[in-house]
């Protein structure tokens, strides 16, 4: 291995594997030295040193100059090349991965290479990357050779090798599609001020514009809708709000709601929450399927949002105001003072601060303690009622599609025989319910449990 030699393989090195120069001469000149040691044992000290210039390769052992046909040929750089190899894996290893980390949010494009288990291996420019199934939108699915966009999410060593996982599901997929599609994100003209998003089934994105010149919602939109429908094809059909931002949360929130009519909005400053009123026709629209809307427009603007009627609202501070009455220390006027702040409930109570309470009320500190106190079990006491109400009600929709199911296959069979009339099914019917009711009166008078008439209609099916 000569000087030129040695300049050569370093250059390669640095063009094909994207490596700094000076990490390929520190890799070679630690695998000489592994390899002398090897030769004049571990305990040597040995220095092999190359100029960064012409490629000389020069050492000592034990203080004593090598000549370069020692250093290279008697030790031999055979013996050595296993170890230059291990270091520029190790190097291009640890550049792959400064690049991807450096990547991270951002939205990379390649091309699914195997889909298995509902995970997908994604080939990257420079190497390969998982798609895994709980990174995917729901109910979408790919195959091979298909052409896929997603954000860089994690990426870590693993051993010689880099993990690349990417993602479909998080906010900043939605994002780095907007600045792709719409040209005024990219300039900077319109931004992007907050987002909210629930993968596969619906997402907000709040903007706004610094060119009075320029709708920030209709430039998102695009005409007839072509900007955004891009988007929306993208992302499996996922449904777009797109919201009009504003710093004034009385009109942010309503915004956020859309397509929902709000009447009102009570901003409760100590709670971080907002009270919005509707009208009884668009309290669903405004919940949305499942609470999304109103979950979705919570996350965008920060505030933790409930959705009522003026009638729902005025029974809450009725119910409140009674309810914080009848605790120790708090009377009517500081029980007034406390919904007017948002305080609807003992768990909001429970949780106020000792020092804004003392305040408000005048009190003493033992006196907010002892309240707290109290609402805390008062709390808790209706959790408990809560869950039990839910047990219950659990327990009856059972006993309910248990009854159905059986009344079901009755009715199956009674239409497979062919041989019941509606006279008789009627008959029968009654027959259950009197037998049920002579049960109960004589479970009644025993002290025993009640056997539920749906029970004795499945026996009798079974």
């Amino acid at each position: 291995m000569n000087a030129n030699e040695v300049l050569r393989i370093v250059d390669a090195i640095h063009r094909d594997k994207n490596i700094d120069k000076e990490v390929v001469f520190q890799a070679i000149e630690q695998a000489l030295i592994s390899a002398a040691k090897k030769y004049y044992g571990e305990e040597q000290d040995i220095i092999v040193q190359i100029d960064r210039q012409t490629g000389a390769i020069t050492g000592t052992h034990n203080g004593t100059p090598l000549d370069s046909e020692e250093t290279v040929g008697r030790i031999g750089a055979q013996t050595a090349k296993q170890v230059i190899i291990q270091k520029i894996r190790e190097a291009e290893r640890d550049a792959l991965y400064d690049e991807y980390v450096a990547q991270i949010g951002q939205m990379v494009t390649g091309v699914v290479q195997r889909y298995e288990g509902g995970a997908a291996t994604v080939a990257l420019p420079n190497c390969e990357a998982i798609l895994p199934r709980s990174e995917q939108i729901p109910g979408e699915t790919h195959h091979t050779n298909e052409r896929v966009r997603a954000t860089v999410f994690e990426v870590k060593k693993a051993g010689s090798r880099v993990k690349i996982i990417l993602s479909r599901i998080r906010s900043q997929l939605v994002q780095r599609l907007f600045e792709q599609e719409i040209p005024e994100i990219a300039e900077g003209v319109i931004e992007i001020r907050a987002m909210a998003r629930e993968p596969g089934f619906r997402s907000k994105v709040a903007v706004s514009s610094f060119d009075q010149r320029v709708d920030c919602v209709g430039a998102c939109v695009g005409v007839r809708g072509n900007r955004i429908k891009n988007i929306v094809d993208e992302l499996a059909g996922e449904r777009i709000d797109i919201v009009r931002w504003n710093e004034d949360l009385q009109v942010l929130i309503p915004n956020a709601l859309q397509p929902a009519e709000v009447e009102d909005v009570i901003l409760c400053q100590m709670l971080g929450r907002a009270i919005v009123l509707v009208r009884e026709d668009q309290l669903s629209l405004a919940i949305g399927r499942r609470g999304q809307n109103v979950r979705l427009a919570s996350k965008l603007s920060g505030w933790d949002i409930e959705i009522m009627t003026q009638e729902e609202l005025d029974e809450q501070i009725d119910r409140a105001v009674s309810g914080f009455s009848a605790l120790e220390g708090i009377d009517e006027e500081l029980a007034t003072k406390l919904v007017e702040q948002g305080f609807m409930s003992y768990d909001d109570l429970s949780i106020i601060e000792p020092d804004a309470l003392m305040e408000m009320g005048g009190l003493s500190a033992e006196t907010v303690d002892a309240i707290v106190l109290q609402a805390e079990a008062k709390a808790a006491e209706a959790e408990q009622l809560a869950t039990e109400a839910r047990r219950k009600q659990r327990e009856q929709d059972r006993i309910d599609a248990a009854t159905r199911v059986a009344e079901a296959a009755e009715a199956a069979a009674r239409e497979a025989s062919g041989i019941a009339e509606p006279t008789e099914a009627s008959t029968t019917e009654g027959d259950t319910a009197q037998e049920a009711e002579a049960s109960s009166a004589a479970a009644a008078d025993a002290n025993l449990p009640v056997e539920e008439p749906g029970d004795a209609v499945s026996e009798t099916t079974t």
